[in-house]
């Protein structure tokens, strides 16, 4: 209950500021609408989101530095101070029932919300640490979605009973609950030192170096604004599609807008607490397309032929959605926190507020578009296939998300037991060398899936950039392309130098960096580096800092992806199509999963002392270590 409670006036600053915007949303939508004829209230709906949007837009650069000159805090409190005479503002546009009035004052709260966006989300690492993040974050989105619950439904009342005192006293009690909230956050806020621009293009064009110092971040960024894009286009389709297809007044529209809100705070708190000790990121994917299948069913089912329970099945689906990408959001909010530094956080937080809401405005555009020429329920399918498409393709673009899936599905037949892997926990001040040896083609695979979380660099010959896909993985881990040494001559006698260049530099660059010192598959199931050179020529060169870890990989010998009774080594695409058709029988059949064992050993000092042997006597001495443990033989299809 401590971490909750260290963050309870910062979730109820944030759900105070969320309920006026829904309350504000929703009388536009559902009261100013009327002042104008049928066939623009679409267009009144789909507007009312882009102005609170189009602040977002424009005003993220400035967000973003605020923090460089202002403690969060107080722009936390002063946001919370100006909200109320844009109230006042609202409450002149409904009384007198002037569109002009009500839309600026909708346009007044997203430019406020705008500019203490990236203050409030900000503080969740200065009020929790790195630890507290995921229940920051998975609490400040379920109380923000609480909050959109609570507004969302308030609003859809009040547009029935349609009394401007109710909705005057509503709108201020909620300005200052948010004040009054906002004057007890306590933080030890970290100072943004980093500059950016506040012209929106030059702003993009500056986060978005900052953005891919952080490998793969863009994805995650993209994905996040995605599920805003996606939410903002089915709130808005809603309060259009409940009353033309199923006749909803606007008080049941809201309980399902209400129903949907509890859906994402469940999702959410559930996601926040899961993902504190398991890697939810993993099964973001999945996750997406699930929901975007779901969308899908929710577009082809005939509810006209369902009679009254059509709109309680139309409802039952929309909420198990909102469940899922409750959960869907929560691990890539988490995953900017924990990846970016403090001191660059803030910018990254406006970029992403921009990037975001410039997908919640195009999630107004296509609308308006698709409602333009086709029935409202093409929205539902136009979503569903455009989150599930995203979702895939985040996958194969995001190291740590596709390992741990191809992780998950190597466990399906391996039992994988792994002996001093801390030996991998270096300081900041040291890097690591680590030299595995090589019994079979999944034994990279397998490593690297097991060690997703870890900074690691391969070496990797040349030619494996020749095929495409592999190339494309390889550069997700950040792969150092090597010459290929198979070449004679001079020609080889240059690839050699520039090999040595190479480790020379990354060793230099304090890289954590993987190579294999045999540089091919065992045919007899030793390990026989003969007269390679790699390792040999690092050992000269190894600078003081730097930890040699081996690795010794036990159980493989026999399987179809090692060499016994082959000549030569398989193709690896081929041989990975096949095995995956394996992997999956095998399941029906039961059978005892194959026993892997993984050992990792500090050899630096020895690794030295090798150093002033010739190159053959050194090879010898690395070849009697990895030999040192006879693999069993065990024939199979894995």
């Amino acid at each position: 209950m401590k971490n909750i409670r260290q963050f309870l006036s910062l979730y109820f600053t944030n759900i105070f500021g969320v309920m006026n915007d829904n309350v504000l949303k929703a009388l536009v939508c559902f009261v100013a609408a009327t002042w104008v004829e049928e066939q623009y209230k679409a267009l009144i709906v789909n507007s009312m989101a882009a102005a609170m949007v189009i602040p977002y837009v424009i005003l993220s650069p400035l967000a973003g530095r605020l923090p460089h000159f202002f403690r969060k805090i107080r722009i936390v409190r002063i946001a919370k101070i100006c909200e109320i005479p844009i109230m006042i503002i609202a409450v002149l546009g409904f009384y007198f029932q002037n569109l002009a009035l009500a839309m600026s004052a909708v346009l007044l709260m997203g430019l406020q919300s705008a500019l203490f966006s990236p203050a409030k989300y900000g503080l969740i690492k200065d009020i929790g640490g790195i630890e507290g993040i995921s229940m920051g974050m998975g609490g400040m989105e379920a109380f923000a979605f609480l909050g959109m619950l609570i507004g969302t439904f308030v609003g859809s009342i009040m547009s029935d009973t349609n009394s401007l005192t109710i909705q005057a006293s509503v709108l201020f009690a909620l300005a200052i609950a948010g004040l009054l909230s906002s004057l007890t956050i306590r933080a030890e806020e970290t100072k943004s030192t980093e500059e950016s621009s506040i012209n929106p293009i030059r702003f993009i064009q500056q986060s978005a170096r900052i953005v891919n110092r952080y490998k793969g971040l863009n994805h995650v960024i993209m994905l996040l604004s995605l599920f805003w894009w996606f939410s903002a286009s089915v709130q808005i389709i809603l309060i259009i599609h409940c009353g033309a297809v199923f006749g909803m007044t606007n008080t049941q529209t809201g309980y399902l807008l209400a129903t949907m809100a509890i859906g994402i705070t469940i999702g959410c708190l559930i996601s926040g607490k899961i993902n504190q000790n398991h890697f939810l990121l993993g099964h973001v994917p999945a996750l997406g397309v699930f929901a975007g299948i779901m969308m899908i069913i929710v577009f082809l089912l005939p509810y006209n032929k369902m009679g009254e329970h059509g709109a309680l099945v139309f409802a039952i689906l929309m909420t198990l959605v909102a469940i899922t990408v409750g959960i869907f959001k929560i691990p890539l909010d988490a995953e900017i926190q924990k990846r970016v530094d403090t001191s660059e956080l803030n910018i990254i937080l406006a970029y992403f507020n921009l990037v975001s809401f410039i997908f919640i405005l195009a999630a107004s555009i296509t609308n308006i578009l698709i409602t333009k020429f086709l029935p409202t329920t093409y929205v539902f399918l136009f979503d569903g296939i455009i989150l599930m498409t995203w979702s895939i393709y985040f996958t194969f673009n995001y190291k740590e998300t596709l390992c741990y899936r191809v992780r998950n599905i190597i466990h399906l037949h391996y039992n994988i037991n792994m002996q001093g892997k801390e030996l991998l926990n270096v300081n900041k001040n040291q890097n690591l060398l680590i030299l595995p040896m090589h019994r079979a083609l999944i034994d990279p695979l397998i490593l690297f899936t097991e060690l997703y979380d870890y900074k690691l660099q391969p070496m990797v010959d040349s030619r494996f950039w020749n095929n495409k896909f592999i190339a494309h993985v390889l550069n997700l881990f950040d792969a150092v392309q090597v010459p290929d040494l198979r070449k004679g001559g001079r020609e080889g006698v240059e690839q050699v130098q520039k090999l040595d260049s190479i480790v020379k530099t990354q060793l230099a660059n304090g890289a954590n960096i993987l190579f294999y010192p045999s540089g091919h598959i065992t045919l007899d199931g030793h390990e026989n580096i003969g007269n390679r050179r790699m390792a040999y020529n690092a050992s000269k060169i190894l600078p003081d800092n730097t930890r040699v870890v081996a690795v010794e990989i036990h159980g493989l010998w026999g399987s179809r992806w090692s060499n016994y009774g082959l000549k030569k080594t398989a193709p690896l695409i081929p041989l990975l199509l096949k095995s995956i058709k394996f992997v999956v029988l095998l399941q029906f059949l039961k059978v005892e999963k194959r026993r892997v064992d993984i050992q990792f050993s500090d050899i630096t000092n020895d690794f030295k002392q090798w150093s002033s042997l010739n190159r053959q006597n050194f090879n010898a001495k690395l070849e009697e270590f990895y030999n040192r443990k006879e693999d069993n033989l065990i024939i199979s299809q894995l």
